[in-house]
């Protein structure tokens, strides 16, 4: 089994290089190749990676280029986990936003479109030429924003299955709370990349007992900081909001604070100067502690536990992933992208039946899903008129005078990624 990493130079591609060494027996991979334009990234990344496979015996063999075309021909998957612009593009996303009084953040509102702007094309591009080299290759996307770029995959007619690690989150926290096996706990999880809920925590599968009220009941401040969310509020939803919905919830007190602190980018950027030093240690065999502060935890796990149901393994049999609606959730489009618990399979991701959902959630859904299109739209074929519009339809946004300011910083601090500006 061969697998691609499309940015494989990043510094979190130790964590995911840990999870393929611990859990080779659910994907036996024999040859991992890390493709990336950076060669310094790539040598010192590439050469931490076999350290790892060499110290828990994993016999599997790990390649590194910058020929995208060599790197992905013969893959079975090829996971995407690029940022475009880097950490330079994402402090810009988590700033100009701020001088309108709207959230800086790189997966929603007008920083998520940015993004989403630079993204899509790249990913798109890449996309064509795996399927040049290797038609029947999946492509799993863990490049932000999720929802929007497994959107364009699949509208381009990809083999694409879009993985965020919120869910696999929740599944490990409650399932330390509960004092169970996270094998033990299935969550009815529902919503849009970053915009989900969890409606209900079942031990055993989709249909054990539910036991979210019991959770909330002795854990809730436990959960509730993790969330930086009010007690109270978790209580009178009923519900667990992902910590995205924050961005929603608490608007102007998130403003408030991004406004007196260093941004997020500028403390990723200091620790991955930090990591790429300590990769750069001969002695170093193991994924160091530092990464855990990087973000994206238990990514490994879920990739792995993807990779493997997609391609005939012995991966879990449900799993939340991002996939076509199709009629799940009746009050979005068929073709909408949506983050919910799926049967997974060679044949791709099939969404398990959701059961009604609040109209509380489903509105904001909706409206969402409107913006995401409005979104594409823009990144598929530009034009000022369309980033406008999109940041007009968002709910973060929503007022002319900001879309309008805020269309001019987009493009004005994203000219070099967007070949129509």
């Amino acid at each position: 089994m061969k697998l691609t990493v499309v940015g494989g130079g990043s510094t979190y591609t130790p964590e995911l290089i840990d999870g393929f060494a611990r859990l080779r027996d659910t994907l036996p991979v024999e040859e991992l190749v890390l493709v990336d334009p950076a060669p310094e990234r790539l040598e010192l990344v590439g050469g931490l990676a076999r350290r790892i496979f060499a110290k828990q015996g994993h016999p599997g063999r790990i390649v590194t280029t910058f020929d995208l075309d060599a790197g992905v021909e013969g893959a079975d998957a090829v996971l995407l986990q690029l940022r475009v612009g880097g950490q330079a593009a994402r402090e810009q996303d988590e700033t100009w936003p701020l001088e309108c009084g709207c959230v800086g953040q790189e997966t929603t509102g007008a920083g998520g479109l940015a993004k989403a702007l630079r993204t899509v094309p790249v990913v798109l591009d890449i996309a064509e030429r795996v399927r040049r080299t290797n038609p029947d290759a999946w492509i799993i996307d863990f490049t932000n924003p999720v929802g929007i770029v497994t959107r364009a995959l699949l509208q381009a007619g990809h083999k694409a299955v879009g993985l965020c690690n919120v869910a696999i989150g929740f599944q490990r926290k409650f399932a330390g709370l509960l004092g169970v096996t996270p094998a033990d706990v299935h969550l009815d999880h529902v919503g849009l990349n970053h915009l989900t809920w969890e409606t209900g925590v079942r031990l055993g599968g989709p249909e054990g007992e539910n036991v979210l009220p019991r959770l909330l009941g002795e854990h809730g401040d436990d959960i509730a900081a993790d969330l930086s969310l009010p007690r109270v509020l978790l209580d009178r939803l009923g519900v667990v909001p992902s910590y995205y919905l924050r961005y929603f919830y608490a608007h102007d007190e998130v403003v408030r604070e991004l406004r007196t602190k260093p941004s997020r980018a500028s403390e990723v950027a200091e620790m991955e100067r930090n990591l790429l030093k300590m990769y750069a240690d001969p002695a170093l065999d193991e994924k160091p502690a530092l990464l855990a502060k990087r973000g994206g935890a238990y990514y490994s796990e879920a990739a792995v536990d993807l990779a493997a149901s997609l391609l005939g393994g012995g991966g879990s049999p449900y799993q939340v992933v991002n996939t076509y609606n199709k009629g799940t959730l009746p009050f979005l489009p068929d073709d909408a992208v949506i983050e919910v618990q799926a049967a997974v399979g060679a044949k791709g991701a099939t969404p398990l039946a959701v059961q009604d959902v609040d109209p509380l959630y489903a509105g904001l859904m909706a409206n969402v899903t409107a913006y995401e299109d409005l979104a594409l739209e823009a990144a598929l074929r530009g034009g000022r008129d369309r980033v406008f519009r999109a940041l007009l339809s968002h709910p973060l946004i929503g007022q002319y005078e900001y879309a309008e300011a805020l269309t001019d910083q987009l493009i004005a601090h994203n000219r070099e990624h967007l070949t129509w500006a």
